[in-house]
């Protein structure tokens, strides 16, 4: 894997501007902050940032892959200022789960998720190396 970042070009915090990789493609769908029981436990964004991230480690356990995998992430969130707010935890429990692995990543504020109690839902896209 290697990030492609132009050399003019401030580094982004947190995520990487590109990534080039060859290999396997693992395609996880949206994962939201739901346990394994399909139960939401927490109204907070941080707790429910926490299980959808776990819930994508767990998907790519499957097929023997991790965080150092990832090569996109795309979150959607309900509320760009919950969010905003809640940014600094929010790193804090990605780097927990994911390590220092910064994909590309994209956010969407969107107006409604399908599960009514869901205030994050993360896509990922990982390549396992050949």
């Amino acid at each position: 894997m290697r990030i492609l970042q132009p050399p003019d070009w401030p580094g982004p915090k947190g995520y990487s501007n590109g990534i080039a990789a060859r290999g396997t493609l693992v395609f996880v769908a949206g994962q939201i902050g739901w346990n394994r029981n399909n139960m939401i436990l927490s109204d907070s964004l941080v707790d429910q940032v926490r299980q959808a991230l776990e819930n994508t480690i767990a998907v790519l356990a499957e097929v023997n892959a991790g965080p150092e995998h990832v090569t996109r992430m795309t979150w959607y969130i309900l509320d760009k200022h919950e969010y905003l707010s809640s940014r600094k935890d929010i790193g804090r429990v990605y780097r927990e789960i994911m390590g220092r692995n910064y994909p590309a990543m994209s956010l969407f504020a969107v107006s409604a998720l399908l599960e009514d109690r869901a205030k994050v839902e993360i896509e990922t896209t990982a390549v396992i190396p050949d």
